[in-house]
């Protein structure tokens, strides 16, 4: 393999690991409401057709 390759691998597993921390870094920001409820298991199995 060839040094050129291997440096756009590099760069495109950098790219992805830097993307997924800065969007856990973005979403932390978010607040979940008081009132939310997550659905049960069983609630989804009723809700989908």
């Amino acid at each position: 393999m060839s040094l050129g390759w291997i440096i756009v691998i590099a760069l495109l597993v950098f790219g992805v690991v830097l993307g997924n921390v800065m969007l856990l870094r973005y979403s932390s920001r978010f607040k979940m409401p008081k009132d939310y409820k997550p659905k049960s298991e069983k609630d989804k199995d009723e809700d989908s057709w």
